[in-house]
């Protein structure tokens, strides 16, 4: 039974994928909106990454197989699907999170080089020190171009990402891979990154945690800016970093306080599409954060459902936005499958 899941949830990861990219790069076609596109192409390396799970699933793991699936699946998917995200809310303070992931996912190479420590097999400490002050770096460049210039925020963190890129794809090509050349889990046959050298390892942070969070939580914000509020904490003039921080806790706490008004005007039709849309989102962006962090920790069983829902949730919250779905047609043509009936727009809520 295993086996067969292993076949089918990426398949239908895959297909859902590719799909969706094609939605979404036409649309991009039309509008030419840079958050498109990012998608676009983060959706498309979520189809690769599947596809090599897919094919090695059903036909077996080759070393080329698994470092494209290591290399676009470890390290592209969430990145770029985050970064579409820094492309859609560029014109609010969203930098800030976003230079806070990057700093995070550099120290958590930390935590990776304690668990290759104890699995016997740690990488050089030299490396585990550039990732974090690469991290940093990074973080301090997407802080002050947030604060300065806070239009270019989304074009420095893309021009980052596609360098860091690069150099990531230099490593994982051209690191040393353990015999057969690649790794399953000997139980439920997932594949696993030990097979990896431990400095390659150590680089998946800076991408997956940057990309997850800000696909998250890109995703609760943008709920908590359409949604009816009620603000128990209001706007303040404080200090540059203590206004940051004291920013998020009251989206935070005013996003809990709005809950029950929300519920009650989703209720009653009241709210725009995109607060339930981007519910969905934030969901299909959380799952398989929490499914690929398990696995980097010996819990593979739920690694391709939780691609699987993570895709699938997404899509939906897409399909539900009535600003960001408008009609249904066959990529690059002009064949309408469907189209939502027009009505007025709806304004986000003060």
């Amino acid at each position: 039974m295993n086996q067969v899941l292993n076949v089918i949830l990426p398949l239908l990861s895959t297909v859902i994928s590719f799909v969706f990219a094609a939605m979404v790069l036409d649309q991009w076609r039309e509008r030419r909106r840079s958050f498109q596109l990012a998608w676009a192409v983060g959706l498309l390396w979520y189809g690769i990454s599947a596809g090599t799970e897919f094919w090695g699933s059903a036909f077996g793991w080759s070393e080329p197989l698994y470092r494209a699936w290591y290399l676009i699946g470890a390290l592209y998917v969430a990145a770029y699907l985050g970064l579409g995200t820094v492309y859609l809310l560029t014109k609010t303070r969203f930098g800030y999170f976003v230079a806070v992931s990057v700093a995070t996912g550099g120290l958590f190479s930390y935590l990776s080089q304690v668990r290759l420590v104890r699995e016997g097999r740690p990488a050089d400490w030299s490396a585990v020190y550039g990732v974090i002050g690469a991290g940093f770096v990074a973080a301090l460049v997407i802080a002050y171009v947030t604060a300065r210039h806070r239009e270019l925020t989304a074009h420095i963190a893309m021009v980052m990402l596609v360098g860091a890129s690069v150099v990531a794809a230099t490593v994982v090509l051209s690191a040393p891979v353990e015999a057969p050349g690649y790794a399953v889990d000997p139980v439920t046959h997932v594949p696993i990154g030990s097979a990896m050298a431990g400095y390659v390892r150590l680089i998946t942070g800076p991408f997956n945690i940057m990309g997850g969070l800000c696909l998250t939580f890109g995703a609760v914000f943008s709920t908590y800016v359409y949604m009816p509020k009620r603000k128990i904490l209001r706007g303040r003039v404080l200090p540059p970093v203590v206004a940051q921080l004291y920013g998020a806790i009251a989206v935070v706490v005013n996003l809990i306080a709005s809950v029950p008004t929300a519920a009650a005007a989703l209720r009653r039709g009241e709210v725009s599409s995109r607060v339930p849309a981007t519910i969905l989102i934030a969901i299909g962006g959380f799952i398989p954060g929490v499914t690929s962090g398990l696995n980097r920790f010996g819990v593979t069983w739920s690694f391709f459902l939780g691609e699987f829902l993570g895709v699938l949730f997404i899509f939906l919250g897409f399909l539900v936005s009535e600003e960001v779905i408008r009609e249904v047609r066959v990529a690059f043509t002009n064949i309408t499958l469907w189209r939502r009936p027009e009505r007025g727009a709806v304004t986000p809520p003060s």
